[in-house]
């Protein structure tokens, strides 16, 4: 802690950093554990986070993430995609093609930025907010690999086709090393296969994205 910083609300994002981490909610002791305070200490904390609907404790008082968290979380959107939006610009119009920005929601992969290319006589429509499975398409099966492979030893790129859209190729690559998002940047394009210098550019443009949103 230095003197810029607020001690109380450190400990408060702390709380809400330990919930988050767990499925089955905290009782006041392990919080207190956790956090090297005492439930006093504690109490407070969560009295004043639910205040705020941040945090709900259960009838066996454990406390869980609560409901407040979403309505926060819906504005994360809006920022990411912002930051995106210069990097899919940029593909689109070197590619030729479609280039979206999709993010994990809950157990699907979700289209929250797309740019279409401006000088080409035909492309793939796709719309933001369009939702999928995350095993189909290149979008989120990049984001599988991503998971199952780690950040240290993260996959480079995933080719897919027709499993979306009939006769329509997709290439992504996932965002590494930013932390709270999962998601990946990709194109989509009318061809039976991805041209061999596209993977390593959808890569290129997914490590702009990652590093305007660090």
């Amino acid at each position: 802690m230095t003197a810029e910083t607020s001690q109380t609300l450190d400990r408060g994002l702390r709380v809400l950093k330990l919930l988050a981490d767990t499925d089955h909610g905290l009782t006041v002791t392990e919080l207190s554990n956790k956090l090297g305070v005492n439930r006093t200490v504690v109490y407070r904390l969560l009295a004043t986070l639910e205040q705020h609907a941040l945090v709900r404790r259960d009838l066996g008082g454990r406390a869980r993430v609560g409901l407040g968290v979403l309505r926060l979380g819906r504005q994360v959107h809006p920022l990411v995609r912002e930051a995106a939006l210069p990097a899919l610009r940029a593909l689109a119009e070197d590619i030729g093609a479609t280039a979206h920005l999709t993010l994990v929601d809950g157990t699907e992969a979700l289209a929250v930025a797309v740019v279409e290319p401006t000088w080409t006589d035909y492309h793939v429509a796709y719309r933001a907010g369009f939702r999928h499975p995350l095993d189909r398409g290149a979008a989120g099966r990049a984001i599988l690999a991503a998971r199952q492979s780690g950040p240290a030893d993260a996959p480079g790129y995933t080719l897919t086709h027709g499993e979306l859209e009939a006769g329509a190729s997709g290439a992504a690559a996932p965002l590494i090393g930013v932390t709270g998002v999962e998601g990946s940047v990709g194109v989509v394009m009318l061809a039976d296969s991805v041209p061999e210098r596209v993977g390593p550019r959808v890569v290129d443009a997914a490590r702009e994205v990652a590093d305007a949103l660090r």
